[in-house]
């Protein structure tokens, strides 16, 4: 999930008015429970640079698979019973673990293993320490959370917790392209749990202080204009031909503002490509495009648009455009039951002297979406290590985070098991 800095800014006034709101005189700190968290942040450390050291690209199957085994690896290690799910698209499985409680809620836990980097991109990105700063492609987002749920679950199960029916935790290896093939897996378990927090990164200090957790974010698609022309001799009789490419360059620009007459709707074309040789006119081309969307129903409300666009027009004869909209991410808002949780972590962070903004809005699309599709479950995000750089050049995350967030983590697991 990549929150941009500017749509951080404009709402971290609302977000501190949400934090400041929060109910409740804080109680103690579990002292036990937090010198347990200081001591398990050089372990928390290791785990992040032995996942980071796996190249784990949504496309990279061999480091999918690496990532897979150790992170069932160590949840055998804790104790789960675990299980591979096989995706319905692309490349990875999913990992899934199981613990089996004395108490009363089922609790899912879920994070992703995939990451927005090629291959090699260690070799120019190196995990290095600066100061407050682990650096490293993929540490953020989402590798951070997966370390945070799996050295909380090893702080719970040393102090003999287990007032919970169930916890599942989920792995998935494609939420960075919009969980094509996990998505409807994770909304078919997240119906079967009371709660479901979600770990993705929450934002650094760099954004805002107070290490968030997350209200809503937006959902997400992907649009594509496919443009069939027709191919002829670039040198030789180029006036035969229907330049798929200039019709593709047309339609982008014309269709580039439709979105901002549609509410909750916004649009960016971000790649575009042709084939067939040099000296030949371009017969196929295709555009594909970020779609973010952040009210019901405005996903059909652009394809209206959009088609319409397209039918007022075209720069080149005999040209045929064909554009499709593939829904990834569904929105996530965060409903009362949600709103009241996170008004309990933000207690749970008073306990250690600590403030916990509520983001109200970002434009990243999150599998908390899925999770909250069916409506049953209380779902919660961004329980995963304050950083930034995520999607970019130079991905950190902050150690001064880490205690603060295993705290967080396991307080608010306690807390659900006793409500």
């Amino acid at each position: 999930m990549q929150p941009s800095l500017r749509r951080f800014t404009h709402v971290a006034a609302a977000a501190l008015a949400l934090a400041l709101g929060a109910a409740g005189s804080a109680r103690a700190a579990d002292p036990q429970l937090l010198e347990a968290a200081r001591a398990a942040e050089p372990a928390l450390i290791q785990s992040l640079k032995d996942m980071v050291s796996i190249e784990s690209g949504s496309a990279n199957a061999a480091g999918l698979a690496q990532m897979a085994s150790f992170t069932e690896g160590r949840l055998k290690a804790l104790g789960a019973t675990t299980e591979r799910i096989a995706v319905t698209r692309g490349p990875g499985t999913m990992v899934k673990g199981t613990f089996t409680g004395t108490g009363k809620r089922r609790i899912m836990l879920i994070a992703h293993m995939d990451t927005v980097y090629g291959p090699n991109t260690l070799a120019t990105q190196p995990i290095r320490l600066e100061g407050n700063r682990l650096y490293g492609p993929g540490i953020a987002d989402d590798k951070g959370g997966i370390a945070v749920i799996l050295h909380a679950l090893a702080l719970l199960k040393s102090a003999g917790w287990q007032d919970y029916a169930q916890i599942t935790v989920l792995f998935n290896p494609d939420e960075e392209v919009g969980s094509p093939g996990s998505g409807d897996t994770i909304a078919r378990l997240a119906e079967q749990h009371d709660v479901v927090l979600s770990c993705e990164p929450s934002a650094g200090s760099v954004v805002m202080k107070g290490q968030p957790l997350l209200l809503a974010s937006a959902g997400v698609a992907t649009a594509t204009l496919d443009v069939k022309g027709r191919a002829a001799h670039a040198g030789a009789a180029p006036e035969l031909g229907r330049n798929a490419l200039y019709e593709l360059s047309y339609q982008m620009l014309q269709t580039r503002d439709v979105a901002k007459d549609v509410p909750g709707a916004a649009l960016v074309w971000t790649r575009a490509s042709a084939n067939g040789p040099l000296n030949q006119i371009t017969e196929k081309a295709e555009a594909v495009g970020d779609v973010r969307l952040t009210q019901p129903g405005a996903l059909e409300k652009l394809q209206a648009a959009l088609q319409a666009k397209l039918a007022s027009g075209r720069l080149i004869p005999d040209t045929e455009t064909t554009l499709t909209l593939t829904p990834g991410h569904p929105p996530y808002v965060a409903d009362q039951r949600s709103r009241a949780l996170a008004a309990r972590a933000q207690g749970i962070y008073k306990e250690i002297d600590r403030e916990l903004t509520l983001v109200p809005q970002t434009g990243g699309g999150t599998d908390a979406g899925y999770a909250a599709r069916s409506g049953k479950p209380t779902v919660l995000e961004s329980f995963g290590l304050a950083g930034f750089g995520y999607h970019a050049r130079d991905e950190y995350i902050e150690i001064d985070s880490i205690v603060p967030r295993l705290y967080l983590l396991t307080r608010i697991l306690q807390e659900i098991g006793r409500n």
